[in-house]
């Protein structure tokens, strides 16, 4: 049976145009200190195709579908120290390629596959140094065309294609996402109840040991680490978007904001709830908690094949926006109705991002925002905050198998005119959302959203 990497790169190759070759390197390990390297975490684009985890490989496909796999040779005294290789006589046949050589023979081998090829296809802006080795290996075949070689005059981006074919999800990543968002959900589950336990029993509850119990679900589960550095944020640190988890003492009568989730076999999820901390809303949190939780369900509600991108973003605002007027944390007198709120842009000094972002293999995954059958329709706006101007283009069109996160949120810092019991509470609701024809699937609910909800769960 044809693997699910072949089937992709088949899809790719039939792309790349009569004539077309493409490079696709893994990304490269990365030194910490002295002889310590960081965690080592493959290129998204070169796994997406190969299924091969190992550094040091590259691919090249041409447009024929025939596949060459350079890779790190067997060598017994290098496993010993950092592990079992796959070596090129096995990439064969365990990953299907056509032929694979050691990565010790790129560098003569590439001018020989690049001779008579018209287009050659790579990765823009994404590994330093490989337009500079594109151009080393062009100048080699240059060096040949006395001898009848032909040299390939375009060159592409090869992401503009395989963003394409990412940004819609196939059956065998939906179903690692629906279980990267449980085992998420089990892990949001136990910080909550971890906070919640720790200031009943009178103990020091920190930032830490609440980004532990994320730690600990995520590895229990089997997934091989986190999508992204996890948000634990307690108190006035949650109005901080990129906030990481540190020493901040977890108060009774605070609140807090845990942006986390795990990465399962390449593939993310990225979950956020806010709760207090002693597992019962004050009143002023409360009021903000339901507004944001509003906005969230109006977004989920036009998150669906035929909408748009943009649409869950602009259904968010309306409801933040009439909120903020509503709660006081708007002067109507001096901002009027929701309407002027959003053409002014005002309810920016609380809600600073968007609602959603694609995910997948990247936790703020690849694919294009814009409607691609409309990118000649433009139109130009003056941003009322910053007064630059803006093109905009139509918003991509949903379509099934895509999947966005849904996040709306509010982050009341003090200022002038701002109700003093609002101060320093910040909250994020996100979940993830796989659009349908009907209803999204939300992927990560089995952590509640619910007030009444979170409240009980961190009861028991």
């Amino acid at each position: 049976m044809t693997s699910v990497y072949a089937q992709r790169r088949a899809r790719l190759a039939a792309q790349l145009g009569a004539g077309g070759i493409a490079i696709i390197p893994t990304a490269p390990e990365r030194g910490r200190n002295r002889d310590n390297s960081y965690l080592y975490r493959h290129d998204s684009y070169f796994y997406y195709l190969t299924g091969f985890t190992e550094p040091n490989a590259t691919l090249v496909l041409g447009a024929d579908g025939r596949s060459t796999l350079f890779c790190q040779p067997k060598d017994l005294e290098r496993e010993i120290w950092d592990g079992y290789r796959l070596g090129p006589e096995a990439a064969v046949a365990q990953l299907g390629m056509d032929a694979a050589y050691s990565i010790a023979e790129l560098g003569s081998r590439l001018p020989r596959l690049l001779e008579n090829q018209d287009r050659v296809w790579y990765p823009f802006a994404t590994h330093e140094g490989l337009a500079a080795q594109v151009e080393g290996w062009l100048t080699a075949v240059r060096a040949r065309v006395r001898y009848g070689a032909l040299c390939p005059t375009q060159q592409g981006d090869v992401c503009t294609l395989l963003d394409e074919m990412r940004l819609v999800k196939d059956d065998t990543e939906l179903a690692l996402m629906r279980r990267a968002g449980v085992i998420s959900a089990r892990a949001h589950i136990r910080a909550m109840q971890r906070s919640a336990r720790m200031l009943r029993a009178g103990e020091d509850c920190r930032e830490y040991h609440l980004d532990a119990e994320l730690l600990h679900e995520f590895r229990q589960g089997g997934a091989q680490g986190v999508a992204y550095d996890s948000i634990v944020a307690a108190g006035a640190n949650a109005c901080v978007l990129h906030y990481r988890a540190a020493s901040t003492p977890v108060r009774s009568g605070d609140l807090v904001l845990i942006d986390a989730g795990c990465e399962l076999d390449s593939y993310a999820s990225d979950i956020t709830r806010t709760f207090p901390a002693n597992g019962v809303f004050t009143g002023p949190q409360r009021a903000l908690y339901e507004l944001v939780l509003e906005s969230q369900k109006a977004a989920i509600a036009v998150t669906r094949a035929g909408r748009r991108f943009n649409d869950p973003h602009e259904a968010t605002v309306a409801v933040l926006a009439q909120g903020m007027l509503d709660l006081g944390l708007l002067d109507k007198s001096k901002y009027g109705n929701a309407e002027d709120v959003i053409e002014s842009r005002a309810y920016f000094q609380f809600y600073m991002h968007r609602t959603g972002h694609w995910l997948g293999m990247d936790v703020h995954d690849c694919g294009s925002y814009v409607e691609p059958s409309e990118l000649g329709q433009t139109s130009v706006r003056k941003d009322p905050l910053s007064g630059e101007h803006i093109t905009n283009r139509p918003s991509r069109i949903l379509r099934p198998g895509m999947v966005t996160t849904i996040e709306p949120g509010i982050y009341v810092r003090p200022a002038p005119g701002v109700p003093e019991q609002f101060h320093h509470i910040g909250i994020r609701i996100e979940d993830d959302a796989v659009v349908t024809d009907g209803d999204c699937e939300l992927l990560t609910r089995g952590v509640p959203v619910e007030p009444s909800e979170i409240e009980a769960l961190m009861r028991d």
